[in-house]
């Protein structure tokens, strides 16, 4: 791909992170290749995706720097731009992140040289029966130390709105939109509507859909199913509901869940990828709909998703699994698969590199 300008999240928490960053910069200098920081926290206030892209000069490439929180900053920004997002581990969960920092230089090698596949994901976006706005007292209370919010969703100006349809947001999420509760003391009360039809009324501590992305995030510590990020599906999932069905419901991309808080409910906060983006009271409503847009992931061959569930989750039965020596592949690997098999996207076998 064509390199003229790299756009840097970094987690400047880390030590590694702003080690890592020097790396990126250096190499873009030998380069001729243009880098500025974006998403910068220091400046005392946080900007719309657009307005930081715009700042930063529109690069066509973003790295981030940290752990998956830092990725999704960056994919918010990479998917103004339709711009491919880089990852670079330093965290410590890592399911979205992509190479550790040891090889920074060797994966800008790789994008500049065109040695990369390009990860296609599943975002999320939504309408809403008004404007999301956070109050003003209670910016002060939701901060716990993480720097200034984000402002509130623009609208998208494209787009029809109209008493049936609401306002649509400019909203990008790659992991989930959660509607949660405000008061300790108190379940929010909201009816759920699946492709239009209501599925059920709910009180709990929070309702989210998430991605297949984000199936591995919040609806997975809430008990949601492991989605693969290749699958195409909204994921409903309730948190701590007081009823007795409390199973998430997988949905087609094309069946969109509503959310709408009931007349005897508390107010409910609206957070979009981790980040409190409104508040809405009784009657008021959103739409959570799959979006048009993609996320471009860097990657610098084939993902093994599983093999890292397996290792972020420390699941006990992988090392049962090798007590009596290294464990065999289901199916090789090293040979072509037969016939009835091959539209089937087996992996490749260990050592392989990826297509140019």
């Amino acid at each position: 791909m064509t390199l003229e300008r790299v756009g840097l999240v970094v987690h400047g928490g880390r030590a590694k992170a702003r080690a890592a960053a020097r790396t990126v910069r250096e190499w873009c200098a030998e380069h001729a290749v243009a880098c500025a920081d974006i998403d910068v926290w220091q400046e005392g206030a946080r900007h719309s995706a657009r307005e930081e892209m715009d700042a930063a000069g529109d690069p066509d490439l973003v790295v981030t720097l940290g752990g998956d929180g830092t990725f999704l900053r960056g994919a918010r920004l990479a998917a103004e731009n339709d711009a491919p997002v880089l990852g670079v581990d330093l965290g410590r969960v890592g399911f979205l992140t992509e190479v550790p920092a040891s090889a920074v230089r060797p994966a800008l090698d790789a994008v500049r040289e065109g040695r990369i596949t390009v990860e296609s994901r599943m975002t999320l976006t939504m309408r809403a029966s008004c404007r999301l706005e956070v109050p003003a007292q209670m910016e002060a209370l939701m901060r716990y130390g993480r720097g200034p919010m984000l402002p509130p969703p623009r609208v998208r100006v494209e787009c029809e709105t109209g008493g049936d349809w609401g306002v649509a947001l400019n909203v990008t999420a790659l992991n989930d939109i959660v509607l949660e509760k405000l008061a300790r003391d108190r379940q929010v009360s909201v009816a759920v509507y699946l492709a239009g039809r209501l599925l059920a009324c709910y009180s709990a501590d929070a309702l989210l859909v998430a991605t297949p992305t984000g199936s591995t995030a919040y609806s997975f510590a809430a008990g949601g199913p492991v989605v693969s990020p290749r699958a195409e599906a909204l994921v409903f999932t309730p948190v701590a509901p007081h009823m007795v069905f409390n199973r998430s419901v997988v949905a087609a991309p094309d069946e969109p869940v509503a959310l709408r808080v009931l007349e005897r409910s508390g107010q409910a906060a609206v957070s979009i990828d981790g980040q409190l983006r409104g508040v809405l009271g009784p009657g008021d409503w959103i739409g959570v709909y799959a979006a048009p847009r993609r996320l471009k992931a860097v990657r610098l061959g084939p993902m093994d998703f599983y093999g890292r569930l397996r290792e972020r989750m420390n699941l006990t039965d992988a090392p049962a699994a090798l007590a009596d020596g290294r464990a065999a592949p289901l199916w090789p690997v090293t040979s072509p698969p037969p016939h009835d098999l091959a539209h089937l996207a087996l992996p490749s076998a260990p050592g392989d590199t990826p297509p140019a």
